[in-house]
């Protein structure tokens, strides 16, 4: 994959805090703020997800009825 430069500004303890957290996981800075990024964007994923499914859960009822499809399995969500 190919690598896009970012120039960003922040203060001094972050940076600090960035070069010692990669240094303890042995991974130089750029690579440590990339998996941050990865992990942060996996995260809202996730989130959006099991939002998504809530909301079907919630709703099955409501789809079922308009659709005129039977539930599957479980009872009618109120």
């Amino acid at each position: 994959m190919a690598k896009t430069q970012m120039n960003v500004r922040v203060d001094e303890a972050t940076a600090e805090a960035a070069r010692e957290r990669a240094l303890q996981r042995g991974v130089s800075v750029n690579r440590y703020i990339e998996e941050l990024v990865q992990r942060d964007a996996g995260e809202v994923g996730a989130t959006f997800v099991d939002a998504a499914a809530d909301f079907m859960k919630s709703y099955q009822a409501v789809f079922a009825e308009e659709f005129g499809h039977e539930e599957r399995g479980g009872s009618r969500a109120a």
